[in-house]
């Protein structure tokens, strides 16, 4: 049978506690459904900034290794353990916190929680009465309504959902900052995340010479050094947290697009002609292992790479059409989800939204243990 897994790599001893749900953010949907496809027989072993790596009947005093994980940007991905990948997978990069899943519907607001609330802050929510939800949404829409006039705009809104998932950003960082500053200098060297990230392969490479997995260890050293260098501005191979959050999060920093959208390219040209065809394009979302007809969906998909992809039309992508594939300038996630607070709960229909609208539609912004998704999650955060 299929094993499903949502995979956050973190730095420390590897174990399946390490293993949870966080976005990865190289150009690949968190909200997707989709992840990399990985040979029949191999397992999850680990995972550097810049990849997953696998290897065949890991015995368990090979779990001392360090990893590490982010976001991007963000940024689930989903890996099929001992089994064949299935499912759809998608690469257009989306904010942190912010991909409205293709199977969500109107019957459930857990999107709308996390954008609004962030995913930790959401899930402590969903263990409050109804009564101390309200309480609660009641403090936080005093402190969106910037002008104090009573009314919440779609503006308003927009700048609240970017400052969450701006958040989130920060908070990551600041989580794994002290697991990598090892003298406390309050920077961390390129040489400090090396030994933390691969010191167990640096010191043991003759175990992983049978990795035949796309994202090797030999591969994933020296790209995550490129981003590594392009994130460190002032060439001091010494990250501070400004460039350390851009190297754990580069499709939140303009200087370091560049870098997402060659690993993206990298992670689908198989063929290492530097451009990525329709059969590459298609490979990278589906696994045709059953020999039967494609499904309708990766029709659709071929006619987009022909139509909207491949934008001059000779037969692949480029480093410019991958950037717009994955980058779209045209549309605006928070903007959208802001859109769609203020339409699901604008009674009057006059473009803002009153406390008492929002309070009378407060189960879209909010969970309580009315309407959970039946987590077991007992882990306490400070109000907003």
């Amino acid at each position: 049978s299929e094993l499903s897994l949502s995979v956050r790599v973190q730095r420390g001893a590897l174990n399946p506690s390490c293993v949870t749900d966080i976005p990865r953010t190289n150009g690949r949907d968190p909200g997707s459904g989709g992840g990399l496809a990985l040979p029949e027989t191999d397992t999850v072993i680990g995972c550097t900034v810049t990849g997953l790596f696998t290897t065949k009947n890991l015995h368990l005093h090979h779990c001392l290794m360090d990893v590490f994980s982010f976001l991007t940007a963000a940024l689930l991905c989903t890996v099929v353990v001992h089994a064949k990948p299935t499912l759809r997978k998608e690469r257009v990069l989306h904010d942190p916190e912010l991909a409205r899943p293709a199977h969500e519907d109107n019957k459930s607001f857990q999107y709308d929680h996390e954008a609004f609330l962030g995913k930790e802050e959401a899930r402590t929510f969903d263990q409050l009465t109804p009564e101390e939800s309200k309480d609660r949404l009641s403090k936080i829409v005093d402190r969106i309504d910037g002008n104090v006039d009573g009314y919440i705009t779609t503006a308003e809104l927009k700048s609240w959902i970017k400052r969450v998932q701006k958040r989130y950003v920060y908070e990551n960082v600041a989580k794994v900052w002290t697991d990598y500053d090892l003298n406390k200098d309050n920077k961390i060297s390129w040489d400090e995340y090396k030994q933390a990230t691969y010191g167990y392969y640096l010191a043991n490479p003759e175990e992983f010479d049978e990795s035949t997995d796309q994202f090797s260890f030999k591969k994933m050293l020296p790209r995550d050094e490129r981003r590594f260098k392009t994130a460190d501005l002032n060439g001091d191979l010494a990250a501070d947290r400004e460039e350390f959050t851009s190297f754990l999060h580069p499709e939140e920093f303009e200087h370091m697009r560049d870098i997402v959208v060659l690993e993206t390219l990298e992670d689908i040209d198989k063929n290492g002609d530097g451009h990525v065809d329709e059969d590459e394009y298609i490979a990278d979302m589906f696994a045709h292992e059953d020999g039967g007809p494609e499904p309708d969906w990766v029709k659709t998909e071929r006619e987009q790479f022909s139509d909207f992809r491949d934008l001059n039309k000779d037969g692949k992508m480029d480093q410019e059409e991958i950037r717009h594939w994955i980058m779209p300038q045209d549309y605006d996630h928070a903007q959208a989800e802001a859109r769609h607070l203020v339409y699901e709960s604008d009674q009057d229909k006059d473009q803002m939204l009153t406390k008492e609208e929002i309070l009378g539609n407060w189960n879209m912004f909010v969970g309580s243990q009315a309407t959970n998704y039946g987590e077991d999650l007992t882990k306490n955060h400070d109000e907003l």
